[in-house]
Formats: C-alpha cells, sequence, structure tokens
C-alpha cells in the first residue's frame, strides 16, 4: 500500500476522531481541578479543555503553513503573550469576556484554517498574542493559588505542555501537506474547529 494512501486513511481516521470530540466541545471546556498547583497539574492542565488543545494545535498549525519567520515568531508570541496573560491572571487582574474570546478564538482559527488563506505574520502574530493572553488570564489564578515555588512548577508544567502541543501542530501540518488531498483534508479540519469553537461560544 502506497505511503500517501496510508497517511490518507490514517488522516481520515483523525478526522472523524475529532469531528466526533466536537459535539462534546462545550462539557470539556473548563473541568475544575482540585489541589496544589505544581508541575504536574500545570503539565496536564492545558489538555484539559478541548478549546485549550484545539487553539494550541491550530496556532502551530498555521506558524508550519505560513513558514519562514512566522514558523517561530507565531508560537514565540503565543508563549510570551499567554505567560504575560499568566501573570496578570496570577495578580487578580480580570480582563472581561474572557471564556468567550478563548471559544472565538477557536472559531477564527479554524475559519483561516478552512479558508487556506495568505496571511501575512504582522497581522498573524498580534492576532495570536490577544488570543494567548486569553488563556494566559484564564488559568494564572489557579497557578498562583499555592504561591511561591509551587506556582513557578505550574507554569512551567503549562509552558512545556503548550509547547508540546504548538509543535504537535506544526507536525500535523507537514504530514497533511505531504498528501495530494492535503488541501482538502485542512479545510475539513478547519471547519471541524471553527464548529468546535462555535458550539463553546454559544454553550
Amino acid at each position: 500500500m502506497r505511503k500517501d494512501l496510508v497517511m490518507f486513511r490514517t488522516s481520515k481516521i483523525a478526522l472523524v476522531s475529532l469531528s466526533m470530540a466536537l459535539y462534546s466541545a462545550p462539557a470539556f471546556a473548563h473541568p475544575g481541578h482540585a489541589g496544589e498547583p505544581s508541575f504536574v497539574q500545570g503539565l496536564l492542565h492545558p489538555l484539559s479543555g478541548l478549546d485549550h488543545v484545539l487553539d494550541m494545535v491550530c496556532v502551530g498549525f498555521l506558524a508550519f503553513r505560513l513558514g519562514g519567520r512566522a514558523l517561530w515568531a507565531i508560537p514565540a508570541a503565543f508563549l510570551v503573550a499567554m505567560s504575560a496573560g499568566g501573570i496578570l491572571g496570577a495578580t487578580g487582574i480580570e480582563i472581561p469576556a474572557v471564556e468567550q474570546g478563548i471559544a472565538a478564538s477557536v472559531l477564527v482559527l479554524g475559519v483561516l484554517i478552512a479558508c487556506t488563506a495568505s496571511l501575512s505574520p504582522l497581522l498573524v502574530v498580534p492576532l495570536i498574542a490577544v488570543f494567548a493572553t486569553f488563556h494566559g488570564v484564564a488559568h494564572g489564578a489557579e497557578g498562583a493559588a499555592g504561591g511561591g515555588a509551587s506556582a513557578l512548577h505550574y507554569f512551567a508544567g503549562f509552558l512545556l505542555a503548550t509547547a508540546a502541543l504548538l509543535g504537535a501542530g506544526g507536525l500535523l501540518t507537514k504530514s497533511l501537506v505531504s498528501l495530494r488531498q492535503g488541501d482538502q483534508l485542512q479545510r475539513v479540519a478547519g471547519a471541524s474547529v471553527g464548529l468546535a469553537g462555535l458550539l463553546i461560544l454559544i454553550s
């Protein structure tokens, strides 16, 4: 069996799984977390909500798709802005409509991927930074609950897991563009993510 056919079937299975997960998106947005903040809790936290996972994978996807300087500028902007948002959240500063902003970011990123538009990094980087700030604020207070070393360990785990998800998005893009049906799969994936964002936004 040809390699591209195997990859195509694997991608179809992944997309079907993603589509099935979308219907449960509102239920898995932000479950509660118990216990004192720790490195492990921070490491697992980005995986606790479908909105976070989709956002970070999509950011990595766009970075790889745009290529060039965007390959490092977009992930770097996300990590820096998320850290800044985390500091705001940890100090008790609130930003209105944070949850709605996160859901909207999933919707917008999905649409951008589905449209396969040629975007300028000068426009994408600030947009990504805004989305990342929402993510940081949403969970900054939680990491600061333990204070001191516990907070630092939590944020270290959180940043590491986020970087891994950004990398996963890049690897997904690499696998799709190597397929003959890559453009179609990209549109399906983007539309599915956009649908998830819409479901979370209206839930």
